[in-house]
């Protein structure tokens, strides 16, 4: 639980008891409570007086060769005629390079699970991912990518807005240039 906890900082103890059930042990939600309690697992988001939000769990992870670090996003946009599109970023984070550039008007998380898997055949797997808190990114096809691939530092943290804006930035760049 501690190892979830650490890994998916700002999973509540409800999404790591639905991931520990994925895992194979059998607790019911009350013990995965009490349990994520007594750890102090939760995390208090102010600090008393102060309206900063208070550290987290894990460090920041600065990429130190290529492939260390992608980053992924969905943006969407609408075509002239109206009808809408979205489309999958994988970005390094190390050498900026887009890896990949899905296009869809339904995406989903088969779709991100096959831009990885392509991504890498190619490259090899990265040690870490940064995603936002879309749906498509906590899926079980997902879960079971990062199981697949046999790398065991491989870990799932959330980005702050201002990386987001920055890989928006770099997408609308590389999409124009093309």
């Amino acid at each position: 639980m501690r190892e979830i906890a650490y890994t998916r900082v700002r999973h509540g103890y409800r999404r790591v008891h639905v991931l520990l059930r994925r895992e194979g042990w059998r607790l019911g939600r009350d013990r995965a409570y009490r349990l994520y309690c007594e750890e102090q697992l939760q995390l208090r988001s102010k600090l008393p007086k102060r309206r900063k939000m208070v550290v987290t769990r894990v460090q920041k992870i600065v990429p130190s060769k290529p492939n260390d670090a992608w980053s992924m996003d969905f943006v969407a946009d609408q075509l002239a005629d109206g009808s809408k599109f979205r489309t999958l970023t994988v970005v390094d984070v190390f050498t900026k390079e887009a890896l990949a550039i899905e296009v869809g008007q339904r995406l989903g998380g088969e779709h991100v699970v096959s831009a990885l898997n392509r991504i890498a055949a190619r490259r090899g797997a990265p040690r870490h991912i940064f995603v936002d808190n879309g749906s498509e990114f906590f899926g079980r096809l997902l879960d079971m990518w990062h199981i697949t691939t046999s790398r065991k530092s491989i870990s799932v943290a959330q980005e702050s807005p201002r990386t987001i804006a920055t890989l928006r930035r770099l997408t609308d760049h590389s999409v124009m240039s093309v």
